[in-house]
């Protein structure tokens, strides 16, 4: 009985040996993959993947997910090297365009040569900020909804902090005019007879020249010549400063103390210019006591004020009805005088326009009146105050020296006028002269500026 029984223990051993050998053998071979692992294969311009398409079936992944068709892989779905032929120099047109940017960059076209600026980082649901915009330029922009990292929360103050700075670094500043010594060309001009017509109006000149009414020449011309008088008189104190003529603006600034003028009243401080104060007012300089030589100067500060202030707005200085009777005046003028002002101003703003020229006016009237004239007919814009000169007293040979002093040897000086004294003057000094003579020469002198003649 036991030796059956060990009989029995041994073959069913042995069964269970045999099938454990066999079993091993069928899980073994299940595990081997259908077809031959194959490595990634690396390439130069990209990377190539096995195929395993013969060993995936349809109907793979059974269950409630399964797929119950699959398209089998292709080996040129893997491939990638194709991409790398396409730069993005052959798009340059389109990749500026906000319809696409591409956020996928080449092996091909990564060199330090081709990377001149940081990339800038996009945001899948807002635009990219390039580093010349600030948000406040996008009125639509909106932060992310996402809280920011700690990074940006420090680097906003630093932001904010130069964006004043730069705020407070745009304020327009006017350029400032150049200095004497910077100008390149000077143009000397008459006044009378050259930009105005006025004293030729008054002796029927004019009007037998180049036949026109010399009533209606002689009219005009003695109301402008009451216009003229009556500025000069009641705004600019001419009753004061007739005797006390002076060759320039400034010529007795350096009497000025400075004081303020707003409450100052002219018409009492005690100044006196008598009939017989000629012997008080000798050339171009003033000989009387220090108290009455600062009124005086006192005097020409505020007519250079009041240039100034209305040389563009002449109509609020004569106030109505004076500027209705100013406009009809301007008006009938410069229809009996086929527009002479008009061309005149022509020339003054084109060299006006130009970045080194400048314009002064050398005059034989007197120099209140010479800037009631000035402003009247509208020359405000053209000839600053500063810029205006009286040879009543010293000539026009003196005025002439005055202004190559001021604005050097190395500057150009060309002359226009109509007599001859400037133009004497000017063959003297060899400085060009421009003789006008009619509204042809304006328009002459117009087109060679324009040219670049002169």
């Amino acid at each position: 009985m036991f030796c059956c029984n060990n009989l029995i223990l041994c073959l069913l051993s042995c069964r269970i040996k045999a099938m454990a050998a066999y079993g091993q053998t069928q899980y073994s071979s299940a595990l081997q993959p259908a077809v031959p692992y194959t490595a990634y294969t690396h390439h130069t311009q990209g990377y190539s993947m096995p195929s395993y398409s013969a060993g995936i079936s349809s109907g793979i992944f059974q269950g409630t997910h399964a797929i119950s068709s699959s398209t089998p892989f292709n080996p040129t779905q893997q491939e990638f090297s194709a991409y790398s032929s396409y730069s993005q120099s052959q798009y340059s047109p389109y990749y500026n365009s906000h319809h696409y940017n591409s956020p996928y960059i080449t092996s091909s076209n990564i060199s330090p040569a081709s990377i001149t600026a940081p990339l800038a980082y996009q945001h899948p649901e807002h635009p990219v900020m390039m580093p010349n915009h600030s948000p406040e330029s996008h009125t639509d922009y909106n932060p992310p909804p996402s809280p920011p990292t700690p990074g940006k929360e420090e680097g906003i103050p630093g932001r904010r902090g130069t964006d004043s700075k730069l705020r407070g670094r745009k304020r327009v500043i006017e350029p400032a005019p150049p200095l004497d010594s910077d100008i390149e060309r000077v143009f000397i001009w008459d006044l009378d007879e050259t930009i105005i017509i006025f004293h030729s109006l008054l002796t029927g000149t004019f009007s037998s020249r180049f036949g026109k009414d010399s009533s209606k020449a002689v009219s005009l011309g003695l109301w402008m010549e009451e216009m003229i008088f009556n500025l000069a008189d009641s705004r600019l104190f001419f009753n004061d400063l007739e005797e006390c003529d002076q060759v320039h603006i400034d010529d007795v600034a350096s009497d000025d103390n400075g004081q303020d003028l707003s409450t100052y009243n002219f018409g009492s401080d005690g100044f006196q210019s008598p009939a017989g104060a000629g012997s008080l007012c000798l050339g171009s300089g003033v000989h009387g006591g220090v108290d009455w030589m600062r009124k005086l100067a006192f005097r020409y500060r505020r007519v250079k004020e009041i240039y100034n202030t209305y040389k563009n707005n002449v109509g609020g200085l004569l106030g109505s009805p004076k500027r209705e009777e100013w406009l009809q005046l301007r008006r009938e003028m410069e229809v009996l005088t086929d527009l002479w002002l008009t061309q005149a101003l022509k020339a003054l703003a084109l060299i006006n326009s130009r970045p080194n020229c400048v314009n002064v006016l050398v005059t034989t009237t007197q120099l209140i009146p010479a800037l009631s004239k000035v402003l009247l007919y509208g020359l405000g814009s053209a000839f600053p105050i500063e810029n205006i000169y009286s040879a009543t007293k010293t000539g026009k040979e003196s005025c002439f020296e005055r202004v190559s002093q001021r604005f050097g040897r190395r500057a150009v000086y060309v002359v226009i006028g109509d007599g001859a004294e400037e133009e004497t003057v000017a063959k003297k000094k060899n400085m060009p002269f421009w003789r006008v003579s009619c509204r042809a020469d304006l328009e002459a002198l117009s087109h060679a500026l324009e040219m670049d003649y002169l």
